[in-house]
């Protein structure tokens, strides 16, 4: 009998990425990569490529774990997913990071920006309003996780610090600034002043590339001296830093080994992120069919280019694995030592009451026997450190400080192209809106931000599944 040219594998939801209907579509392995089938009735079939790595994207389905869900939520069920964000009652993760954007206006215009920020446009929140938008959280997860304040660009703010205190006051458990750096770049006295809210307080730093070329296309200007002075005085307080980089295929895909040697060599620095372009705000220069550089192209780089790590070390995050791949190191004495090999995905699971045995590792096991209790193992870990090890076993190390940490994580926004309503009911990144819901960031982006998406949005809702 004949055969169809792949193996069909899995069934979901999806989106037509150019009049956002939702369809069917097939999950299916061709050519040793994995890749999405739907049709939509006005647009025809579509392609599109989810993963180069069959036996990785089979294997994260091990790492799925009971969901984590907020204490109450905000909308009601009546569309289906993706119509219903608010957290609707069907959502199946609590916010683990929470985005809260203080203000529509940056000092720069990106070529790439999912928030369409620039120097006009918008406004920036009020101090009541962003309290509000905090409150809302509060009440839906008690103590939040991390919260990001960002933007636009969110050192414009006019009251910027009040807005910080306002947020120490609350009880959440990291606080975050997500920033391009360039106010910090030039004004050491406001980075000396950031510092002073550590500990439990770190700076999301934009980090691109080394290249004038990739930045000038990214980002619309070469900002490789403003990213160096802006680590330099991030250094100089030894204020917590994640440098996140965003990654598009052809552009700088060959720099992310570079970008984690170079992190590794600041002292401020405790781990980047990379996160695939999403098709979504202001793209220019990226071509979703070609252009699309997936979560196993960012691990598979990683193993390429980084001595540091090893496929054992860059592991699915349960709360979404489809999403989330989370990779740690510890820094001991001028070396570094991959921690996620000795993970099973049992421990992540349970993620409690666990033991990391590290007698396969001579040199590490010698340097932690002066940091943790007990000669072989580690059971327990210090409050502060505990909140940023993501789905760790706990771990008692009383000498061990958040700056011995390092940690790789790869975020995979999806868009209307690779959208997959399984990955997004349990997307854990959300976003505040105006309007106080709390929203996927995924979903904020494809429906939320446009007045024009908007409307399409009450168009869609009700329309059946084709």
């Amino acid at each position: 009998m004949p055969e169809r040219p792949y193996t069909y594998y899995d069934f979901t939801l999806s989106l037509c990425p150019h009049c956002l209907r939702r369809v069917e579509a097939k999950i299916v392995f061709e050519d040793d990569a994995v890749y999405m089938l739907k049709r939509c009735p006005e647009h025809g079939r579509q392609r599109v490529r989810l993963s180069s790595d069959v036996a990785y994207y089979k294997s994260i389905r091990n790492y799925v774990k009971p969901s984590e869900v907020p204490r109450r939520f905000n909308t009601a069920t009546h569309y289906g997913c993706p119509y219903d964000c608010g957290l609707c009652a069907d959502h199946e993760q609590h916010s683990c990071l929470t985005v809260v954007e203080i203000t529509d206006r940056c000092n720069l215009t990106c070529p790439t920006c999912y928030a369409e920020s620039s120097p006009t446009h918008g406004r920036h929140r009020t101090l009541e309003e962003v309290e509000a938008m905090i409150d809302v959280l509060v009440a839906n997860e008690g103590e939040p996780d991390v919260v990001q304040i960002s933007g636009g660009e969110p050192t414009l703010h006019p009251q910027f610090w009040e807005i910080l205190d306002m947020c120490k006051r609350k009880p959440i458990k990291h606080l975050m600034v997500n920033t391009n750096g360039v106010r910090l770049a030039k004004d050491e006295a406001f980075v000396a002043r950031l510092a002073t809210y550590m500990p439990a307080f770190e700076v999301y730093l934009q980090f691109d590339s080394f290249r004038q070329s990739v930045l000038e296309t990214m980002r619309g200007r070469d900002l490789r001296q403003v990213r160096l002075d802006a680590l330099a005085h991030l250094n100089k307080y030894n204020l917590s830093t994640t440098l996140v980089a965003t990654l598009q295929r052809g552009l700088n895909d060959d720099e992310v080994g570079p970008l984690i040697d170079f992190a590794l060599q600041q002292r401020c620095v405790r781990g980047v992120t990379f996160q695939p372009t999403q098709a979504a705000g202001r793209l220019e220069h990226f071509d979703p069919e070609t252009d699309r550089f997936t979560l196993t192209d960012v691990r598979q780089a990683i193993l390429d280019q980084s001595p540091v790590f090893s496929a054992a070390d860059l592991l699915p995050v349960p709360c979404n694995p489809d999403a989330l791949v989370m990779g740690y190191a510890l820094k001991l004495d001028g070396e570094v030592f991959p921690l996620t090999r000795y993970i099973q995905p049992a421990d992540l699971l349970q993620n409690a009451g666990n033991t990391i045995v590290y007698e396969r590792d001579a040199g590490l096991r010698n340097h932690l026997l002066r940091l943790f209790s007990t000669a072989n193992t580690v059971d327990t870990i210090t409050p502060e450190l505990n909140q940023i090890l993501c789905c760790l076993p706990l771990v008692k190390a009383p000498e061990l400080r958040y700056e011995n940490l390092f940690r790789v994580i790869i975020l995979q926004f999806m868009d209307a192209w690779n959208f997959d309503v399984r990955a997004v009911k349990k997307s854990c990144v959300h976003i505040i809106s105006k309007d106080r819901k709390i929203i996927p960031f995924e979903t904020m982006n494809l429906f939320y931000r446009d007045p024009a998406k908007l409307a399409r949005l009450q168009e869609l809702r009700g329309i059946p599944v084709l």
